[in-house]
């Protein structure tokens, strides 16, 4: 049984298949609708550019013979019956169980419940902020991550004014560092967002039930009837919370510990995707919340569960982020405690080498894809950035 329908689930189900499971097989969704890809919500989606992100159509489950059950949530397990039990009060049993439940948005305490203003995680809340797009005036956006960023970007492209807010000094500071971060930071201004940087959000400002604006930490006042909170995201464990499996601190992400293969603290337990912690070569558990994380997981645990050979070249995560006409990606941790080497600059694209003790951690360009790819043998040999560094 695998809990959570979405690309880490799907793809488990797809690898255990592919591997020559031939039993029963549960997918659980919570959401009505068939698994979709979520990396296009924020971009193609929200602009009217694409209607349809399914990831398969509904004759691919009958002929897998994949139990897909939707709009069915998990709210707790026996691990030692092994069951799941189901918010209906109804039970199913597992031999093997799969934890693939993602994250959800954390949301800002406080605020008043107001029309026009959103998070964004799932297909409706895309619906939702798709529809209001097409009336807004003026958009705020609290918080520069990625999903801020890109959001941002598409509100900018369809020509809507944007105030987009950060408490750190640069968008992504906390993720790639300040001085990468500046230059996305660049990039957002020369498209015409207003970006400020260092504040945060007050309170929001309504008239009649319906956001106006919003007062920030500074004290500045700003217009907006479309607000979108994006603020990080939280793993979706809470209906583990009496099971027995071992949990991270949420001052360490949270998520749901396992080893290198997605193997939990009890037996016949696993877990894969944004919520799985995995055991990494650095010795740390954490979790890596990227969409070719969840399919390179999803064979692993497969491979793990059947007892069969799994690949064994290193993995080196790779995530991207389209914003206006740049894709920006990073290949290994980039973290933002590193040391940087900005190796191009020319206004617009970049590309920067991270370090640690002298050894690359990773790589991120933004508009440089054939730079960024062939670093990734360096990165998983852990070779001297000055390799990179150096004249050739």
């Amino acid at each position: 049984m695998i809990v959570g329908a979405g690309l880490a689930g799907l793809r488990t189900a797809e690898e255990l298949r592919r591997a020559g499971y031939e039993g029963a097989l549960i997918l659980l969704g919570d959401e009505p609708r068939l698994p979709y890809d979520r990396p296009p919500l924020s971009k193609q989606f929200v602009r009217g550019e694409t209607d349809d992100t399914t990831l398969r159509p509904a004759e691919f489950f009958t002929e897998k013979r994949i139990d897909l059950r939707l709009d069915t949530e998990a709210v707790g397990v026996d691990t030692e019956a092994r069951q799941v039990r189901l918010a209906d009060g109804s039970t199913l049993g597992y031999d093997q169980l799969i934890i693939a439940t993602g994250l959800r948005p954390r949301r800002l305490p406080d605020l008043p419940d107001l029309r026009g203003v959103h998070v964004l995680r799932g297909h409706a809340d895309a619906a939702a902020l798709r529809t209001e797009l097409a009336e807004a005036t003026t958009a705020l956006v609290v918080g520069a991550g990625f999903i801020g960023c890109e959001l941002a970007a598409s509100f900018r492209t369809r020509g809507l004014p944007v105030v987009l807010i950060e408490p750190q000094p640069t968008p992504l500071a906390s993720v790639l560092g300040a001085q990468v971060g500046a230059l996305v930071a660049r990039m957002h201004g020369a498209e015409g967002v207003d970006l400020r940087c260092g504040t945060g959000l007050g309170t929001l400002l309504a008239d009649n039930g319906r956001v106006r604006g919003a007062v920030l930490s500074d004290g500045a006042e700003v217009a907006a009837d479309l607000v979108v909170i994006g603020v990080g995201s939280r793993p979706v464990t809470e209906w583990l919370t009496e099971s027995g499996i071992a949990l991270a601190d949420a001052a360490a992400g949270g998520g749901v510990l396992a080893d290198e293969v997605g193997r939990t603290s009890v037996e016949g337990v696993w877990a894969v995707g944004d919520v799985a912690a995995w055991l990494h070569r650095t010795g740390q558990r954490k979790r890596i919340e990227h969409w070719t994380n969840a399919g390179e997981q999803a064979r692993l645990v497969a491979c793990a569960i059947l007892g069969a050979a799994a690949p064994t070249a290193a993995r080196v995560p790779y995530f991207w982020s389209d914003q206006y006409d740049v894709k920006i990606q990073a290949l290994g941790t980039p973290a933002a405690t590193d040391d940087v080497h900005l190796v191009v600059d020319d206004g617009r694209r970049f590309l920067a080498f991270y370090a640690q003790d002298g050894k690359l951690t990773g790589v991120v360009g933004a508009g440089m894809t054939a730079q960024v790819m062939k670093a990734r043998a360096k990165i998983a040999a852990g070779a001297p950035v000055s390799e990179l560094l150096a004249p050739s």
